[in-house]
C-alpha cells in the first residue's frame, strides 16, 4: 500500500486524472443514437494522443489471464457490467452507456468512468444511474484518515440494497498511481471497521457497479465484457481518490461532471 506524499508527485497524479476526466467531458456529445462503440473508442483515441498528448494504458492491455485489450476505452452498454469491447454495437435510443478511460502521463495514471445516457433513458434506467452515483459519492464520503476501508463498502452496500439493487462483488476499486492496479482493493461492499485503515497519501479508485437485478454476473468469449447474469441493467461511475490529513480529494473531477448529490454540500 504505496503512500504518495512528494508534492511533486501529487501534482503529477492530478495532471493524469485531470486528463482522464477531460476524455470523458470530450466524448459527451458523440454519445447518441446511430453510434458505434468502436467510434467512440476511435474519437477517444484520437483525442488523447494528438489533443492531450498522453498514452492509452487499455490498448494492448494483457494481465495474466486475458487477451490484450483492444481499446482506448472500455464501453459497457444496458446489461453489460464492466470491460466492454468497443466495436460494432450501435447505440439506440434509451441506452445506458458506461465509458471507461485510463491513461499514462508523465508515468502516472488517471482512471474514471461515466455513465452517457443515449437519447431518452427509461425511468428505470435513470433511477439505476442516479442510485450507482450516489453510491459512488456515500463511499467517497467515508474517505478520510482513520476509517477503515470497510465504511466505503458499507456505505455503497446498504444505499444500494435499500433501493432494490445489488452490488456486483467479482470487481472492486484499487490502488492506482505509478501502477494501474495496486493495493489496496476497494470493495464496494462490507462491513465498517474491516479492511486496512486509511492513511494520508493513499490514493484509490471507488467505482462501484450496481446491477437492476441479481449480482450474479458472467463474461463473455471476447475475454473481457462482463455481463449480468439475470441480463437486467448494470451501471457504474468511477472516481479517483487521495486520501488528505482532513478527508479526501476528488482528483478526476470536471466542470461537465453532474453535480455531487446533495447530502455531499450538507
Amino acid at each position: 500500500m504505496g503512500l504518495v506524499t512528494n508534492t511533486d508527485d501529487l501534482d503529477r497524479m492530478r495532471a493524469a486524472c485531470r486528463d482522464a476526466a477531460k476524455i470523458l467531458d470530450f466524448i459527451a456529445p458523440y454519445v447518441k443514437p446511430g453510434v458505434t462503440t468502436g467510434e467512440l473508442d476511435k474519437l477517444c483515441l484520437q483525442y488523447l494522443t494528438d489533443e492531450l498528448k498522453v498514452k492509452s494504458a487499455t490498448v494492448g492491455y494483457a494481465p495474466p489471464g486475458y487477451p490484450p485489450f483492444p481499446g482506448a476505452i472500455c464501453t459497457s452498454v444496458n446489461h453489460q457490467v464492466c470491460h466492454g469491447v468497443p466495436g460494432d454495437k450501435l447505440l439506440k435510443n434509451g441506452d445506458i452507456l458506461n465509458i471507461d478511460v485510463t491513461i499514462i502521463k508523465d508515468g502516472w495514471f488517471g482512471d474514471t468512468s461515466r455513465m452517457y445516457y443515449v437519447g431518452e433513458p427509461s425511468i428505470q434506467a435513470k433511477r439505476l444511474t442516479e442510485v450507482t452515483y450516489e453510491c459512488m459519492w456515500l463511499g467517497i464520503q467515508q474517505v478520510k484518515p482513520g476509517n477503515t476501508l470497510g465504511h466505503i463498502g458499507q456505505a455503497i452496500q446498504k444505499h444500494a440494497e435499500n433501493q432494490g439493487f445489488s452490488v456486483v462483488r467479482e470487481f472492486c476499486g484499487h490502488g492506482i498511481g505509478q501502477k494501474f492496479h495496486q493495493d489496496p482493493q476497494i470493495l464496494h461492499y462490507g462491513k465498517a471497521g474491516s479492511g486496512d485503515v486509511m492513511e494520508p497519501g493513499l490514493i484509490f479508485t471507488i467505482e462501484p457497479m450496481i446491477n437492476a437485478g441479481r449480482r450474479e454476473i458472467r463474461q463473455l468469449a471476447d475475454g473481457w465484457t462482463v455481463v449480468t447474469r439475470d441480463h437486467s441493467l448494470s451501471a457504474q461511475w468511477e472516481h479517483s481518490i487521495l486520501v488528505t490529513e482532513t478527508g479526501f480529494e476528488v482528483l478526476t473531477i470536471s466542470d461537465d461532471m453532474p453535480p455531487p448529490p446533495s447530502f455531499m454540500t450538507k
